[in-house]
C-alpha cells in the first residue's frame, strides 16, 4: 500500500514550488517507474484554495481529517503563512516532528517553521536569516544553524528558499528513498539544465 505525502496548501500558494515534487512521488521520477507514495493535499479547511497563479485546488484533507499514517508534510510557500489561519497548523506540524515524520517547508513555508520554533535545533535555510527575524524573532533562536543554501536537509526536516524548488524536491526524494541516488540525480540534472544546458 502506498504511503501518503501531504502537500500543505494555503490561499495564494506558490504553484511552482510543488510542481516537481508531486509527480515525482505520485507517478515516479520517470513516469511508469514504481513508486511507494501518493500525494494528497491538505489545508486548514476543505474549502478550495487558490494559488498565486489562479489554480483552484479542493484539499483532500483538513486539519480535522488528517490520517495518522501519512509519510510527511510538505509546506508549500505562499502569501498566507503569516496569518492566524496558518497558526492553526502548528499542532499538526508539532505532531509530525514528534513522531519523526518528514517535515519540509519552502519559501514562506520555511519561514513559518522558523518563527514557530521548529528550526532552532536543526540545520536549515530560508528566505534569509534577516527575513526570518523580521517576521517573528521571539521563537526563532536558530541563527547559528542557518545555512545560506538553496535547500538543506537535517534528519527529517527539509527547508529551502523560494528559488530552491528543484533542490527542495531532490532532498525530499532522498529523504523518502523515492528512487535510487542515480535516478534522483538524473532527474535533478535534467530539470535544472534541460536538453540544452547553457
Amino acid at each position: 500500500m502506498k504511503k501518503e505525502v501531504l502537500l500543505v496548501l494555503l490561499n495564494d500558494f506558490a504553484d511552482w514550488e510543488g510542481a516537481f515534487i508531486a509527480p515525482a512521488l505520485n507517478q515516479g521520477i520517470e513516469p511508469g517507474r514504481p513508486t511507494n507514495y501518493s500525494v494528497k493535499t491538505l489545508s486548514v479547511t476543505k474549502d478550495p484554495v487558490v494559488s498565486i497563479g489562479g489554480m483552484k485546488v479542493i484539499p483532500d484533507y483538513d486539519i480535522h481529517t488528517v490520517p495518522e499514517d501519512y509519510a510527511g508534510l510538505i509546506l508549500i510557500g505562499g502569501m498566507t503563512w503569516f496569518t492566524p489561519e496558518a497558526q492553526l497548523l502548528v499542532p499538526l506540524v508539532q505532531d509530525a516532528v514528534n513522531t519523526k515524520k518528514l517535515v519540509a517547508g519552502i519559501c514562506n513555508g520555511s519561514v513559518f517553521l522558523a518563527i514557530n520554533g521548529f528550526l532552532n535545533d536543526v540545520k536549515h535555510t530560508s528566505n534569509t536569516v534577516e527575513f526570518i527575524k523580521s517576521c517573528g524573532p521571539d521563537k526563532y533562536t536558530g541563527d547559528e544553524n542557518y545555512l545560506n543554501k538553496q535547500a538543506v536537509r537535517d534528519g527529517n526536516i527539509i527547508t529551502a528558499n523560494g528559488s530552491g524548488y528543484l533542490e527542495f524536491c531532490r532532498e525530499i526524494l532522498y529523504a523518502l528513498d523515492a528512487d535510487t541516488r542515480e535516478k534522483i540525480e538524473e532527474s535533478y540534472f535534467f530539470n535544472k539544465n534541460g536538453y540544452c544546458p547553457v
